[in-house]
């Protein structure tokens, strides 16, 4: 029996289901999360995700978060994945975290280690990932987590893997402030996107132009032109109710895009500004990163 004192483990237990894009990064990610004591279960066919929560629940106190690896290459048993997490969900809490890349970031991977894609078949590799991206669309859109690994290393995918899901019992939701520069795409994993082009750009005074939206002078160049301060207070105050929506749905990580035009002085200044408002909130872990600051 749970000594009454105890929090119950059964209440702690989670299943978290990577999936997504084959050359995504999902070993990579396995990894990285059995680095951080999940229990990580490796193409798991969608129908033993059922009999794994019931594993979990008798287990609860040495495994109490398990991982299950679910992609294409459970063939057609893979058809199912959208009606066995419906119905997983019923019993267990549970996340999907969804890895994406482009194309031509999935077409290099492919390459570099000389093998087909799964659903290759006679076709080309880019055939392949088409028809996989034709069939993980519903999944995708209706995932928890999702995390473009375009841009990102081995390396730096294990670090974002343990910043999204390293345990901490104290922090309910963990929010990315993410700048960018619209010059250079919007962010694909991005739950909110705004856009701060509105405020006079710094790149157009000589003695600002080098400097970020990390150092003082810009910083409060751009937070002291009018409504800047003004348009943080509101958009903090908008993302309340939708940060508690994502968690009332189970949606416990969140990435919140801030772009300006290059991504180097009203994005950083602003997201930095943004993140110190939503780290007032008890609960909340937020980490800020800066996409494309240094590219210019």
């Amino acid at each position: 029996m749970t000594d009454p004192g105890q929090d119950d483990p059964r209440e702690e237990r989670e299943i978290l289901i990577v999936t997504g894009m084959s050359g995504a990064g999902r070993s990579t990610v396995a990894n990285a999360l059995e680095d951080l004591g999940w229990y990580v279960v490796d193409n798991l066919p969608p129908q033993m995700l059922r009999p794994l929560a019931d594993l979990s629940e008798h287990a609860a106190d040495t495994i109490p978060k398990i991982a299950a690896i679910v992609d294409v290459r459970g063939g057609r048993l893979f058809a199912d994945v959208q009606e066995a997490i419906t119905e997983l969900k019923t019993a267990v809490p549970v996340r999907v975290l969804y890895l994406d890349a482009s194309d031509a970031a999935l077409v290099r991977r492919f390459e570099q280690v000389r093998r087909p894609h799964p659903l290759q078949g006679d076709g080309t590799l880019l055939d392949g990932i088409h028809a996989e991206r034709a069939r993980m669309a519903e999944l995708r859109s209706s995932s928890d987590v999702l995390i473009d690994t375009s841009d990102l290393n081995i390396h730096q995918l294990a670090r974002e893997t343990a910043e999204r899901f390293s345990a901490d019992g104290a922090v309910r939701m963990r929010v990315i402030v993410l700048t960018f520069g619209f010059k250079y795409g919007l962010p694909a994993d991005a739950d909110n996107v705004a856009d701060v082009r509105f405020l006079p750009n710094p790149f157009w005074i000589p003695e600002l132009r080098e400097h970020t939206g990390l150092d003082p002078e810009v910083s409060e160049y751009v937070l002291g032109q009018e409504g800047a301060l003004l348009f943080a207070e509101r958009y903090v105050a908008a993302l309340e109710p939708q940060l508690a929506g994502y968690l009332r749905e189970n949606k416990r990580h969140a990435t919140i895009a801030v772009g300006c035009t290059g991504g180097k002085h009203r994005s950083v200044a602003m997201a930095e500004e943004i993140a110190r408002r939503l780290r007032a909130a008890p609960d909340v872990a937020v980490t800020v990163k800066h996409r494309d600051l240094g590219r210019e």
